[in-house]
């Protein structure tokens, strides 16, 4: 089949696009940056320009859709932020005669926010860490927990996450996502800390049913909190906690969750409305790309099955930036390195997700640019990721765009 993914900049997509190729799929990427992840691997066979995605995701969806006929594609398989307008724009996508696997806009709209996520998960009875909302400083005068966590409504991981240690961090925190424009979609979310192993869940669900689940721990952190060395996981507290949400929204497609485990049960602490790196899943048995594009195209799922426990997996690249961003020092990378190299620490008895190298040559540019890069000069890690994440996530002002108009299927079915 011939299927576009809706970003090429993002560790999502690369992974997605190492399986789909594998499977003898025709794979491409709309892209509006040609230096992104997906120009560095045979597994993408075209990079189809389009606009940036953050501010105007309308915009961003014509000049997708045209591109996607002029090109014959059957598949527009969402791998970051743009399953929002996809969601929003579902019957201008299926009247081309193109299938996807996305959620209804309203259950979308329940999590896609970390103000509404938060009202959705206590209304499910999913357990989350202690949560306040806040529209000004002057509402945190009693807080006494720390760390904790302080969040903008709309913003990725990476940049609309501050975790705050003292009253001078957590005030400066609120202030800088008010002076952002939080209060315009509800305040600023401060969260407790809870102490914990951090687990990275995806699920695939078909209509509310759960056809596909995978857990994985950071067993090390990379550039901007990502994973940059995992381990699969057996969280049947969590899986069924995520059962349950999916089935109260009659969710449709990928959905994924951040969460801390302790002994006693799972905490959600973050909701994403999309796939979240498969990488370790499929090295576990579980394939979350083969489950999801069948979702998409309505082929049937095969029956539910665990992922194998303890199967470890990294990404090269993110370790050696995570390693430069962590303190700066040459001596770092050249420790993250070696260890690759030699095949100890994280690295034992792990297989690479985001560049297997295997047979595309091209994969290992980027490893090795980050690397001398880094060694060079540390600071310049940031280059490698900064731009990649303003290319595929939602800015709120493109979310605001989606919230404040009716999406397509409501707008279409109204009186005249």
């Amino acid at each position: 089949m011939k299927i576009l993914l809706t970003e090429g900049a993002g560790l999502t997509s690369r992974q997605v696009a190492t399986q789909l190729d594998a499977l003898g799929h025709d794979v491409s990427a709309a892209v509006s940056d040609p230096l992104c992840l997906a120009r560095f691997t045979r597994h993408v066979g075209a990079l189809v320009p389009v606009p940036d995605f953050g501010p105007d995701p309308l915009t961003w969806f014509d000049r997708m859709l045209e591109a996607a006929l002029a090109a014959g594609t059957e598949v527009v398989f969402p791998t970051q932020e743009q399953v929002t307008v996809l969601s929003h724009q579902l019957p201008r996508l299926l009247d081309a005669g193109l299938m996807t696997a996305v959620p209804p806009f309203a259950s979308l709209r329940r999590v896609q926010d970390k103000l509404s996520a938060r009202n959705t998960l206590d209304e499910v009875g999913v357990p989350q860490p202690h949560t306040v909302v806040v529209q000004s400083t002057a509402e945190l005068t009693g807080w006494s927990s720390f760390p904790a966590f302080v969040k903008a409504p709309v913003g990725s991981s990476s940049i609309g996450v501050r975790r705050v240690t003292d009253h001078a961090n957590l005030y400066e925190a609120v202030s800088q996502f008010i002076d952002a424009g939080a209060l315009f979609d509800g305040g600023v979310l401060v969260q407790v800390a809870v102490e914990g192993t951090f687990v990275m869940a995806q699920c695939v669900f078909d209509a509310g049913s759960l056809v596909a689940f995978h857990a994985n721990e950071r067993r090390q952190e990379g550039a901007n909190g990502s994973g940059a060395a995992k381990r699969s996981l057996l969280v049947p507290g969590l899986q069924s906690d995520l059962a349950r949400l999916g089935r109260a929204l009659d969710w449709h497609g990928a959905l994924s969750v951040d969460a801390i485990v302790t002994a006693e049960r799972a905490y959600v602490i973050d909701v994403n409305p999309r796939l979240v790196e498969p990488g370790n899943a499929r090295a576990a048995g579980t394939d979350l790309v083969s489950a999801l594009l069948a979702v998409a195209v309505g082929m049937y799922v095969p029956p539910l099955k665990p992922s194998r426990p303890n199967v470890l997996t990294h990404q090269v690249l993110m370790a050696i930036l995570g390693a430069a961003q962590r303190d700066g020092r040459r001596r770092s990378v050249l420790v993250e390195l070696a260890r690759r190299l030699t095949h100890r620490g994280v690295y034992a008895g792990s297989h690479e997700e985001l560049t297997p190298h295997q047979g595309d040559w091209r994969t290992l540019l980027l490893p090795l640019a980050a690397a001398v890069a880094t060694l060079v000069r540390p600071s310049w890690w940031s280059f490698f990721t900064n731009g990649a994440v303003s290319r595929y996530a939602l800015a709120p002002e493109g979310w605001r765009q989606l919230r404040d108009r009716a999406p397509l299927a409501e707008v279409s079915s109204a009186p005249a």
